[in-house]
């Protein structure tokens, strides 16, 4: 092979990073655990004798074929280390530097049956219910309806056959529609960043009152800590105790504290700094004028990409 091919061959292979990390990200909810499975993928891909690589019709396909078994893999070894994790798990979230790329497989199936974007894939409340799922309805599903491979590659990967591959996905559509039976019809992202704004304004002034309206009375608040953050350790329910318990958060916070309008997982979030360090990220889940879920990730480790951004 010449020089010029094999810098070709290079390029065609590293051009595959942001697919990988996208996919990645949506099997692992972490963008660190993501970054790590592609490093391991390419790993494994130039560990290959050179003839061996060579002969692989589609470096892609291989690629994420292989990046997938990683990522399934590490979600049934996921479950016993989050059990003893320090409070609650929320997903790692991302900032909008990230850059979200379309989905594609080789030999991806043309079934649009219940197909999801991959913004909407991203989002923190979409992310929040694959963590419920098993590892396999997990895979099943993102493969398939986020990423449209086949339910024969499906299959390859999760050591199922391509019917039982399909009635995981339908498993996992299910969990996702239950998760939105009670929700209002979509709300419009100008309307959800208006409610998170006044919910930011009101919380800086402290209005328990106001933020109570801007709260559905069934709303939960959800911190993630790791145990190297102080955070809730269970969810806040209700919406005057979760509006209290904000109000009381910022009056303990350092007076230099800032809060910020970002986006956080491709919505509407907002992000608390101190000295121009990230302490809190939060995401929320709104529906029409109120709000649903807030999810604050305070572990310093789920926050390097906000620290560093």
């Amino acid at each position: 092979m010449s020089e010029e091919s094999a810098e070709a061959g290079l390029d065609a292979i590293m051009s595959e990073r942001r697919q990988l990390i996208n996919l990645g990200y949506r099997l692992l909810g972490s963008l660190a655990d993501a970054e790590d499975v592609v490093q391991e993928t390419y790993a494994r891909w130039y560990a290959m004798p050179v003839p061996q690589r060579d002969a692989v019709a589609s470096p892609g396909g291989w690629l994420t074929t292989v990046a997938s078994r990683i990522c399934f893999d590490l979600l049934r070894s996921a479950r016993a280390r989050r059990e003893r994790y320090v409070g609650e798990w929320i997903p790692e979230p991302v900032p909008d530097r990230t850059e979200w790329t379309a989905g594609r497989a080789s030999g991806a199936s043309a079934d649009p049956a219940d197909r999801v974007t991959l913004d909407e894939s991203v989002n923190m409340a979409f992310l929040v219910v694959l963590e419920s799922m098993t590892p396999a309805e997990r895979v099943a599903f993102v493969l398939h309806d986020v990423f449209r491979f086949s339910f024969a590659d499906v299959a390859e990967i999760v050591g199922r056959t391509p019917g039982a591959c399909r009635q995981l996905a339908s498993s996992a559509r299910r969990r996702i529609r239950a998760s939105r039976s009670s929700a209002t019809p979509a709300t419009p992202a100008a309307q959800r960043a208006d409610v998170v704004r006044h919910f930011k304004e009101a919380w800086e002034a402290q209005d328990i009152d106001a933020l109570v309206r801007l709260l559905d009375p069934d709303a939960t608040a959800t911190g993630d800590g790791g145990g190297l953050a102080s955070a809730a350790l269970r969810p806040i329910r209700g919406g005057e105790p979760v509006a209290r318990f904000f109000a009381e958060l910022l009056a303990k916070a350092p007076a230099e504290v800032i809060v910020l309008e970002r986006t956080v997982n491709g919505q509407a979030g907002l992000v608390a700094q101190v000295d121009g360090v990230t302490e809190v990220v939060l995401a929320f889940d709104v529906a029409g004028d109120r709000i649903r879920h807030i999810w604050g990730v305070r572990n310093p480790e789920k926050l390097r990409s906000w620290t560093t951004s």
